[in-house]
Order: structure tokens, then C-alpha cells, then sequence
């Protein structure tokens, strides 16, 4: 039996295949990545619009009571749960978009959706950031240590609302809704 390499064109051969097979390997990966990119509206997501929040349905709840809730004119989503240097806030965008990436196309994430203790420390050093000059004598510090006061121990509708009975407006869908 001859080998490869004594067979005229072989190798050549091999290596043209193997590239072309590698080519369209990665032209899959691309054009899955991309249409997945454009179908989750990810250009949003460099963005500081509140809307980007419910490209995933489950986040609409939480859209429409930030809404109605008490800081609506003067904070965005990102204001409260987002550092505020650079760096920092892309940062958590990619920690944040992989974790709800991973979450919303395995479905495995708990529901109702809850905050993890390193963006409840993001959203407490953003309160403190706002009001820490009226509660600096009673609220410590961001670390979250046990027994720490944290300000949505007692603020917990201030950014979204109650979590039942919204109030507010109702929306047209919710009057049809009732009219059935």
C-alpha cells in the first residue's frame, strides 16, 4: 500500500478539503451567532433604553411597574442596576446578557426572576450613590454583610412598583381583558 504523501496531489488534496469543511464549519457558526444576534435584538442591549429590558418576556412585568413606579422620570433600568463607570457597567451588561442568555434559552432560571447578591450590591451602591447624603447615619456600606441595612429592605416598590396590584391606568389589553 503506497503512502499518502507518494500519491501526487494527495496532500494538497486533504488540506483543500479540510479547509473547505473548516470554512463552512465557521460560516454556520457565524450565520447561527449573527441571526441569533438579530433575532434577540442585540444591538439593543448597548443601549441605555429601559425597552431593551423586555426584548425577554419575562422582564415585562418589571418594565411596566418601573412605569408606574416613583422613580420613572428620574431613573433608568440601568441607572439603578448598572455601575456607573464605563468599564464596570459593560462588564456587567456581558455578565448579566450571558447569565440571561444561558437562563432564558436552557430555562433554567428561577421564577419569579431575582436579583443575585453581586447586582443587589450594584443596586445598593447606586441608591447610596442618589441618596446617600439623607441616609448615611443608618444605611452601612454595599458589602452586603449580614445584618447590613440594605435599602430595598424597606424601599422594595421604589423602582418597579408594587409587585401586585400595580395600580395606575389600566392598559387597553387589561380592559379587554376584564370585558370578557
Amino acid at each position: 500500500m503506497a503512502r499518502q504523501d507518494a500519491i501526487p496531489g494527495t496532500r494538497r488534496m486533504s488540506g483543500t478539503v479540510g479547509l473547505a469543511l473548516l470554512s463552512v464549519l465557521a460560516g454556520v457558526l457565524l450565520g447561527v451567532g449573527g441571526y441569533t444576534f438579530f433575532y434577540a435584538e442585540g444591538l439593543s442591549y448597548l443601549s441605555s433604553d429601559p425597552a431593551a429590558c423586555v426584548n425577554c418576556h419575562i422582564m415585562r412585568t418589571q418594565f411596566e411597574s418601573w412605569q408606574k413606579g416613583s422613580h420613572h422620570a428620574v431613573a433608568k433600568c440601568i441607572d439603578c442596576h448598572l455601575p456607573h463607570d464605563f468599564v464596570g457597567k459593560y462588564v456587567a451588561k456581558a455578565e448579566n446578557g450571558y447569565h440571561h442568555s444561558r437562563g432564558f434559552t436552557f430555562q433554567d432560571f428561577h421564577e419569579p426572576i431575582m436579583i443575585k447578591p453581586k447586582n443587589a450590591a450594584i443596586l445598593q451602591a447606586n441608591c447610596l450613590a442618589c441618596h446617600g447624603d439623607l441616609v448615611h447615619e443608618l444605611v452601612g456600606g454595599v458589602n452586603g454583610e449580614p445584618g447590613e441595612v440594605q435599602c430595598v429592605h424597606c424601599h422594595s416598590a421604589v423602582g418597579h412598583g408594587e409587585t401586585t396590584g400595580l395600580g395606575g391606568p389600566e392598559r387597553a389589553d387589561e380592559i379587554e381583558g376584564n370585558a370578557s
